[in-house]
């Protein structure tokens, strides 16, 4: 429990010193751009932008699952990495390179940015890795500017997704988060940090969901 409140405390400490200053660039730089109201929106009838968060070994083989069911849906991918992590990297190209077959077109692209905690890091370096991580999501996500932000469990999905909740106020975004096949009675951090920020939360058990009833059952992925 104490574990929890430490991360989560650093989280926000970090989060609220970024916040402001992201805000106040982009609300400035919102100003200088006119939209005609008398043009409507043609976005649902278009593939959507996705961005794909990555964890590793487990985390990376369900989202994975996913993503090869969703065809010409949701294009460009952009997958985010740990900068660690060339397992996951390795398994995306993969399937990147099946999809390329099919489509004859490379609609993808892989970002790597720093882990927020490694297994076994102490709290003192957490709170600096968590800082980097932070500084790197905000610039990323803003830049990509994706219409989707999919992920499912790793902490570093944590900061990208605090990312994508600032940018909500200045376009449509939609953050979704499944929550590991691992995860049968309780949510695992992430999962209860996002449970009321993130705009669909999806879970593999009946238990879990009867648990967290704002959360949407979808059955195993794999």
């Amino acid at each position: 429990m104490d574990t929890e409140l430490g991360l989560i405390a650093v989280l926000i400490a970090v989060v609220v010193c970024l916040i402001p200053i992201f805000v106040i660039f982009f609300s400035v730089n919102r100003t200088c751009k006119t939209k005609n109201p008398n043009v409507k929106s043609t976005r649902r009838t278009k593939a959507a932008s996705v961005m794909i968060i990555a964890g590793s070994g487990g985390h990376t083989k369900e989202i994975l699952s996913l993503v090869s069911s969703f065809g010409s849906h949701y294009s460009p991918r952009y997958y985010i990495v740990a900068n660690t992590d060339k397992m996951s990297r390795q398994k995306i190209e993969a399937l990147e390179a099946k999809e390329i077959k099919l489509s004859n077109r490379e609609e993808y692209s892989i970002h790597t940015i720093p882990r927020s905690r490694e297994v076994s890091q102490s709290w003192f370096t957490t709170v600096l890795s968590t800082a980097s991580a932070t500084l790197y999501s905000f610039p990323l996500v803003f830049r990509l500017k994706p219409e989707v932000i999919l992920c499912n469990g790793p902490g570093t999905c944590i900061p990208l997704c605090v990312a994508g909740l600032v940018l909500k106020i200045f376009r449509d975004l939609k953050i979704v988060y499944i929550e590991s096949i691992c995860r049968v009675e309780t949510l695992s951090l992430s999962g209860k940090i996002l449970y009321y920020l993130a705009d669909s939360l999806l879970v593999q058990w009946p238990s879990l969901h009867q648990k967290y009833p704002r959360s949407t059952y979808i059955g195993r992925l794999v």
